[in-house]
């Protein structure tokens, strides 16, 4: 091109200046694994650089340091930095193709909500990239955008305003058959309903998900949020032995693109077990080759937990929840089985005190299981209301009095049975006598 008397000079220089940036790029890559600093300064001069139209060298240079101070900047930790990187590169969006511009503004969006910092302009961020996509008319990308801004409502525990923008944008994608998206939407939908505590609409739209996900290609990530949905809605429902080969499957599927939402699953795998009445599980579960690699404090609450409901022990139960507070109440599907499992452990440790007893002192009852008097007297209560054991609880004078297991009646089961018979029979001669006539 130097020596070309067809180019004139400032298109030379144009040329200079993108083989310069193509060798800037190569050397910021190549610092990478070494040096992160000195990469982002060099990919930063690379995006401030303003680039001619037409320039298809450079624009491309520019587009691949985008992504790549993006990715760095994520990997870093500094979220407001790649906040500010999507707002800035907006006016070099409007100068390439839509699809490329949709690319690197969900990819940047994507990385930036993916680092969970919780600075508090998520969801102002995500609001600006779709108003930014209106104006531009981008409609996939304001979809697609708007279904994060779903799962930020979500996170963010406004329940309403994710139902709000989720039936209007499911609507959109029925007309349009997104339906990779869709599924999206529709396990957003379902996971916000059964926040609610609406369970037979969270199963409904779950449903919904599965059905669309069938008739396209579903993403192992994505078939593995579906998984742990259904093994939730399960586990509400108390077939835990479903929830678990469901958690199962989503353990797999979220260990296969090593998302860290594994360790979810494999949790909710270990609670199934103690659900079940088999603690004794976990230990084999938790050394088997897959579980072995995400060792650290989730998966040990659940072993010391486990260890707890086999010993039958509620002082060990309780110091479990103080100890592993955050892994265990702080995880709303695990904190609504809690109170389930304590109202087990608690009925089988006063099942096994008065086993042995016809007439107990309640307050005897109390200092064994080292609970205050109210509290067991209440639930002894509840256990002969609920047929646990036969019994009354005589206040006056502070006792339990322990009855024997009466034997059950069969005569009102053999009259039922008598009946069925005696009618098959009358069936049998009806349909007898009308042959002959």
């Amino acid at each position: 091109l130097v020596g070309d008397p067809r180019c004139a000079p400032w298109e030379v220089t144009r040329h200079m200046e993108s083989i310069m940036a193509a060798q800037e790029l190569e050397k910021a890559l190549a610092l990478r694994t070494t040096n992160n600093h000195a990469a982002m300064d060099i990919l930063q001069s690379i995006v401030k650089r303003d680039i001619v139209n037409g320039d298809e060298e450079a624009t491309r240079v520019k587009e691949q340091g985008i992504l790549e101070l993006g990715g760095l900047l994520a990997k870093t930790g500094q979220a407001e930095e790649l906040g500010g990187l999507v707002k800035y590169i907006r006016p070099f969006l409007s100068s390439i193709s839509k699809a490329k511009a949709a690319k690197l503004v969900r990819t940047l969006v994507d990385l930036f909500l993916d680092m969970e910092a919780g600075t508090g302009t998520e969801v102002q961020l995500c609001i600006e990239c779709i108003e930014w996509a209106k104006q531009e008319k981008r409609t996939f990308l304001r979809q697609a955008l708007e279904a994060r801004l779903i799962a930020l409502y979500f996170d963010t525990k406004k329940y309403e305003e994710a139902l709000a923008l989720g039936s209007q944008l499911l609507r959109e994608l029925k007309k349009m058959d997104d339906k990779a998206l869709l599924v999206e939407v529709q396990l957003l939908e379902s996971k916000t309903y059964h926040a609610l505590q609406n369970i037979p609409k969270a199963r409904a739209a779950l449903t919904s998900a599965r059905t669309t996900a069938n008739a396209i290609y579903c993403p192992p990530k994505l078939q593995a949020q579906l998984d742990l949905q259904s093994g939730i809605l399960h586990a509400e429902e108390k077939d835990f032995k479903t929830a678990y080969s469901y958690f199962y499957e989503a353990f797999e599927g979220f260990d296969s693109v090593d998302s860290p939402k594994a360790v979810s699953g494999l949790k909710y795998m270990l609670l199934c077990k103690i659900m079940l009445n088999s603690p004794d599980d976990v230990q084999s579960i938790i050394s088997g080759k897959l579980a072995l690699r995400y060792a650290g404090p989730n998966i040990q609450c659940m072993k010391t937990l486990a260890t707890a409901y086999h010993n039958r022990s509620i002082s060990e139960f309780k110091k479990t929840l103080v100890e592993y507070s955050e892994e265990l109440k702080d995880d709303p599907i695990i904190q609504s089985h809690l109170d389930d499992l304590y109202n087990n452990l608690l009925e089988q440790n006063l099942c096994r005190i008065i086993e042995p007893f016809s007439r107990v002192q309640i307050e005897h009852v109390a200092n064994i299981i080292k609970l205050p008097l109210q509290i067991v007297e209440k639930k002894l209560s509840q256990m002969i209301l609920d047929k646990k054991f036969h019994g009354i609880l005589d206040q006056g004078e502070g006792v339990l009095i322990v009855f024997d297991e009466p034997p059950v009646d069969k005569t009102y089961e053999a009259a039922l049975d008598t009946v069925q018979s005696m009618g098959k029979v009358v069936d049998s001669l009806y349909k007898k006598a009308k042959r002959l006539t």
